[in-house]
């Protein structure tokens, strides 16, 4: 019989924002549960994940990627309908390979929601590229924590994270904590993130057009969480993964 994975506490880095006391309960049942996918030398793949919740109302989806020579993995996903969600992701790339991440985080009420990766580039060559938004509202909770790591001997590496928030109300929280560790010495490697409200003056201006208020924000906040999607190829999974996004939004706000 294998032993339950002990639970996490807040000193473990990865789990700073959780919120355990959801996690707890149903920890017994997920600790050590991951879904691992391999894309062969050469081939590419891609996945949506929308997060969702019944009873209990936490989910939790841990992936496991590895990319072998010149591979190609896209992950767009969406966390909305849990108490606690989170979605961890861990990707290990060969020579050559490829990562994509497009990510929306939608929170209100008191959800606490997370989307975190551990991206690893261990061979030369190989490029990935992250954007995560985030849009929250009431005394919502949402948090990505990226961490990629290039290996000594893995040159001309070129990543990147892009974390942007917006805040609906001033009791919503945002955390973002993109990381790089580098041993290499030849790498292209950036990240940024920004937390921030609606623009008043773009509102104004769109009011000024005769644009009612709630469809102004609506519109912005419609094109602000478009950029997680925009490298999302296949047309009718662009369109479902959108308009899930849009329906929550048009909830929350």
């Amino acid at each position: 019989m294998t032993e339950t994975l002990q639970l996490p506490t807040r000193r473990d880095e990865a789990w700073r924002y959780a919120d355990l006391d959801a996690l707890a309960p149903v920890w017994p049942d997920i600790a050590g549960k991951r879904e691992e996918i391999l894309v062969s030398a050469g081939e590419s793949a891609s996945r949506q994940l929308i997060l969702e919740a019944s009873d209990p109302n936490v989910a939790v989806e841990t992936l496991a990627i590895r990319l072998e020579k010149n591979a190609r993995f896209a992950l767009h996903c969406l966390a909305i309908g849990a108490d606690y969600g989170r979605i961890a992701v861990e990707v290990t790339l060969a020579k050559g390979a490829h990562f994509e991440l497009g990510g929306a985080i939608l929170g209100t009420g008191d959800q606490t929601l997370e989307i975190v990766t551990d991206v690893r580039h261990i061979e030369p060559g190989g490029t990935s590229n992250q954007v995560v938004r985030s849009v929250l509202g009431e005394t919502a909770t949402g948090s990505f924590l990226g961490k990629v790591s290039v290996a000594r001997d893995a040159q001309k590496i070129d990543a990147s994270q892009s974390v942007k928030a917006m805040l609906l109300d001033r009791t919503a929280t945002a955390n973002a904590k993109p990381e790089l560790e580098i041993f290499a010495d030849d790498v292209k490697c950036a990240h940024g993130a920004t937390v921030g409200e609606l623009d008043k003056q773009a509102l104004f201006y769109l009011a000024s057009r005769g644009i009612p208020p709630a469809e102004a924000r609506r519109l912005m906040l419609q094109a602000f969480i478009a950029d997680a999607f925009v490298s999302l190829e296949d047309e009718a999974a662009h369109d479902a993964i959108e308009a899930k996004a849009l329906a929550v939004l048009e909830a929350i706000t």
